[in-house]
């Protein structure tokens, strides 16, 4: 058992360090030497251990946190060499600093020592001001050692709730798609005269892209793709506002259709609606976003087309047998300018056409070795599926980005309507 436990001074020695004195356990074979590094100690207000023996000295350390030992090298049993190297094996969670006691003056065997796990040494006969000043170098990487030890379980302990929130955040995001996802509730449907298909796979959790249609009285019915700027939540938030504008089949919600005097609904210009659009989001938004749309209203009789292209990519028309042709002229986003002018363009599709708007998820997609798709890439892939039913085109359009990309998922969002006018 140790021979002296706890003894604490009343007062430090004036100019001691700023830091408290620390506990200190001696271990030293000669009596004599033990009761006078003890004494020394004290007086210096350190709590003191001192032991005889490594073994008794090893499970005091393996059971208290004592931040400083003194060790004589030379002890019967185990030399200070093999005490420090089985001190540091010891499970700890604080650091103890080791300070070698030994009469050898040899480079080569100071460095043994160093290197057996001792972080000091102090040569015999010990002066007492340089064992106080090596242990107070000692009580400086101690402190600095357990302020590591608390900032890296502050460290931890805060990861941990960033991640608790990550997984959280993950949870809603994944509730968000789902909902997103339901904006789009149908990818084929049968309609007067044709037949519509959609496609929307973002490229995170939520997307800024968004295609959809409604019915506007006069058997005619309103198409529309569109592609929000930027990714993530904000973005998507845009996209739901959108879908609740034009999305809906109840003309008093659609920002597309007005009530005539006498109550009938109809169909505002394509190029008026931009225009509407464009200053709600000046207007009512307030958001540095922007967007690009095609909206097209589609005549199911007769085939013809009224459409507005604001900042949208082409839209296609792929006609029988493989032949594609581009509409549009381009125009203004919509959210980039208050004044922003739009125009509605007109197209008539004969029987088999099909009428395609995509985002530039498409066009913009990369290949492993560099290039983008592009118009004549898509062109070519729209070719090759110019016999493919209908309810299966667009997968098999998805399909062939796939294997372009070389990957399932894309750096952008990708989103496409096909309209397919057989009267």
């Amino acid at each position: 058992m140790p021979e002296d436990i706890t003894i604490r001074a009343d007062q430090r020695p004036l100019g001691a360090a700023a830091l408290a004195p620390s506990h200190v356990l001696v271990l030293e074979n000669s009596r004599a030497q033990r009761r006078l590094l003890a004494t020394l100690l004290r007086k210096w207000g350190h709590e003191v251990t001192v032991c005889a023996t490594p073994a008794e000295a090893l499970d005091i350390l393996r059971r208290s946190p004592i931040p400083i030992v003194l060790t004589d090298w030379m002890m019967p049993g185990m030399s200070g060499p093999d005490f420090c190297r089985a001190f540091r094996l010891l499970d700890r969670e604080s650091y103890g600093y080791v300070i070698l006691l030994t009469s050898k003056s040899d480079k080569s065997e100071i460095a043994q020592g160093l290197e057996a796990g001792a972080d000091d040494f102090v040569t015999k006969p010990v002066t007492p001001p340089e064992l106080r000043a090596r242990i107070q170098a000692g009580e400086r990487i101690v402190a600095m050692q357990t302020e590591l030890v608390r900032q890296n379980r502050q460290i931890r302990t805060t990861l941990a709730e960033i991640r608790s929130l990550y997984d959280a955040l993950d949870r809603d995001l994944l509730e968000a798609k789902r909902l997103q996802d339901s904006l789009v509730p149908e990818i084929f449907r049968p309609v007067t005269n044709g037949s519509v298909a959609l496609a929307l796979h973002s490229s995170g959790h939520v997307g800024g892209d968004l295609v959809g249609m409604f019915p506007i009285p006069g058997d005619r019915l309103g198409l529309f793709s569109l592609d929000v700027s930027g990714h993530g939540v904000t973005s998507a938030l845009v996209t739901a506002r959108m879908a609740g504008l034009l999305g809906t089949a109840a003309p008093e919600q659609n920002v597309a259709l007005i009530q005539q005097v006498g109550g009938d609904w109809a169909a505002l210009p394509p190029d008026a609606v931009a225009a509407k659009l464009n200053a709600m989001m000046f207007n009512e938004v307030e958001t540095d976003l922007y967007f690009t749309l095609c909206l097209a209203d589609v005549d199911l009789t007769t085939g013809r087309v009224r459409m507005v292209q604001a900042g949208h990519p082409h839209p296609a028309i792929l006609h029988p047998g493989g032949d594609v042709t581009w509409a549009g002229d381009g125009g203004m986003p919509i959210g980039l300018l208050p004044n922003a002018r739009f125009e509605t363009i007109d197209l008539t599709l004969s029987p088999g056409d099909r009428l395609i708007l995509h985002s530039d998820g498409f066009t913009e997609c990369a290949a492993p070795m560099g290039g983008f798709l592009g118009d004549t890439g898509l062109a070519s892939i729209l070719a090759r599926h110019a016999e493919t039913p209908h309810d299966r085109f667009l997968p098999q359009l998805v399909a062939e980005l796939e294997r372009f990309g070389g990957r399932a998922d894309f750096d952008d969002d990708v989103s496409a309507l096909s309209f397919q006018f057989t009267p």
